[in-house]
């Protein structure tokens, strides 16, 4: 049986880029005969803010969203995160489906693939930091995709992302291969 691997994409927002960034990181991540990656998007759930009575910790989870959600997410033996940063941090759309789960989470790898105008550190540093709270493993290999206003086109979407992130792709690889190395 493969091992999966989720590739979240981290925002919801309309107009959005990380689905193209997240698809084009895809074609970048290591490859195994015995792993599969698979795109997951936040903007498909819409998961309303955190409503669970019970500290997901406890794994008694009350809704038929968060049931769901939690299913979804526990299939995976590992993830990658594709998040831009919004004002020095992540997404709220992205913490809040986070903090949905717990044991969903715990104690498996995970790498960072972050973008923004300074490549999304504050909000790679941010998500590092709720990884290792949740007992997460944490490739040290961070992506930090730098985006510049050449860069897009009439339709405020990146014009060519593979030949704007090209220089990113080896670290995009390493960082799915330090997910691979702790499965």
């Amino acid at each position: 049986m493969k091992k999966q691997i989720a590739v979240i994409i981290g925002s919801t927002r309309p107009g959005r880029i990380g689905q193209g960034i997240a698809e084009w990181a895809l074609t970048q991540l290591d490859r195994k005969d015995d792993v599969e990656y698979e795109i997951v998007d936040l903007k498909d759930w819409k998961l309303p803010i955190l409503d669970e009575p019970m500290p997901p910790m406890m794994h008694q989870y009350q809704y038929d969203h968060t049931k769901k959600w939690s299913a979804k997410i526990e299939q995976y033996a590992g993830y990658i995160f594709v998040t831009p940063e919004y004002n020095a941090g992540y997404p709220a759309g992205l913490k809040n489906a986070i903090d949905y789960l717990y044991t969903e989470w715990k104690d498996k790898p995970v790498a960072i693939i972050s973008y923004g105008w300074s490549g999304g550190a504050s909000s790679s540093s941010q998500l590092r930091q709720v990884f290792e709270r949740i007992g997460m493993k944490i490739a040290e290999t961070r992506p930090q995709l730098v985006m510049t206003k050449d860069m897009f086109n009439d339709q405020h979407q990146i014009a060519n992302v593979g030949q704007s992130f090209s220089k990113y792709a080896n670290d995009i690889k390493q960082a799915s291969q330090e997910v691979l190395e702790q499965l």
